[in-house]
């Protein structure tokens, strides 16, 4: 909201809305956060206190002691904003030292590398010596006498979200390692690869799994400032991937020294082109080029890579692929 706003030139509301995020992240840095991950306080609320529309009945029976909560437990799924926002490009919301703390938690306590002693009496989408993370673990924390519901089965659309987190807090292997044993249990002899069943077939919450491309290519896009980022994380000698913008879709090939820009299908309009990891042979040897002709630019360093501004906008399309040569 506050970046949104900051956008329309409403100042008032975007500076609003970022000392509600920062006075939010550091109340739940200070009081629920355990020196290993992030809890739930369970709070009693009076039934009477309760508005009628919202008392659904599942576990509120006893409102001031409610059912299926997750209480001490360690939740896979507990960073779930932070993904978003790690996915949407707006940054750590919460103490980095603890989002990383959190992440190497829920790889200790949630992921288990054989479920063949793991108890569990609920619906079975991974068993025997499959691994998985699972929903919730109370190896550190007391267990509810009634838990959460599901918290001791498999879900995957919980652990590509946590994997891709990992994935962006320097956590790469490990993260690959999730999606890895997903793919194996959903290899084609064991399961439907196109069919990662939670509750219902053809579940929705699967489909985080796109989420990886993003985050292992680096790939960002910001349409209102008509500036595109590649950064890729793994085979970072020699890199191709697909990418898409509301507008065009394609595939890029990056190396140290060449980025080459497909457009297989729209239009793509660019300003701004960060590349990393990208090292020019020598200064000023850098050379941009859209279809046959160059393109003025100015570069400067960014981290590893570089930043290049275009002169004009550049139109990207598939008569005009776009090479940038160090």
């Amino acid at each position: 909201m506050s970046r949104m706003a900051e956008a329309l030139g409403d100042r008032e509301t975007a500076g609003d809305c970022a000392r509600l995020c920062a006075q939010g992240g550091r109340w739940i840095d200070a009081h629920l956060f355990n020196g290993e991950y992030y809890i739930q306080q369970i709070r009693g609320i009076p039934q009477d206190k309760i508005a009628s529309g919202l008392q659904e009945g599942m576990g509120a029976k006893d409102s001031m002691h409610p059912q299926f909560q997750v209480g001490d437990g360690c939740l896979v799924d507990q960073l779930v904003g932070q993904y978003m926002a790690t996915i949407a490009g707006l940054g750590d919301l919460l103490d980095p030292a603890h989002i990383r703390k959190t992440l190497d938690s829920i790889l200790r306590y949630n992921l288990k590398r054989s479920l063949a002693h793991h108890a569990s009496v609920q619906r079975v989408y991974a068993l025997n010596d499959e691994a998985a993370l699972v929903i919730c673990d109370f190896t550190k924390g007391t267990r509810p006498e009634v838990p959460m519901p599901y918290y001791a089965e498999v879900m995957t659309g919980f652990e590509y979200s946590a994997a891709a987190l990992m994935m962006t807090h320097g956590m790469v292997d490990q993260g690959i390692e999730c999606i890895r044993n997903i793919r194996r249990r959903y290899d084609g002899e064991k399961a439907n690869p196109f069919d990662e069943t939670e509750y219902g077939r053809h579940y929705a919450r699967p489909m985080a799994s796109w989420a990886a491309l993003p985050v292992l290519s680096g790939f960002r896009y910001d349409a209102r400032a008509s500036r595109m980022e590649l950064a890729p994380r793994i085979n970072r000698s020699a890199f191709r991937c697909f990418w898409s913008t509301p507008t065009a879709w394609g595939s890029f090939e990056l190396t140290p020294q060449a980025l080459t820009l497909t457009v297989a299908d729209g239009s793509l309009a660019l300003k701004e082109l960060r590349i990393a990891p990208f090292r020019p042979h020598a200064p000023g040897s850098l050379k941009a080029v859209s279809g046959e002709a160059e393109i003025v630019h100015h570069r400067t360093p960014a981290d590893d890579g570089v930043l290049i501004e275009f002169s004009s906008a550049v139109e990207v399309n598939p008569a005009k692929t776009l090479r940038v040569l160090a």
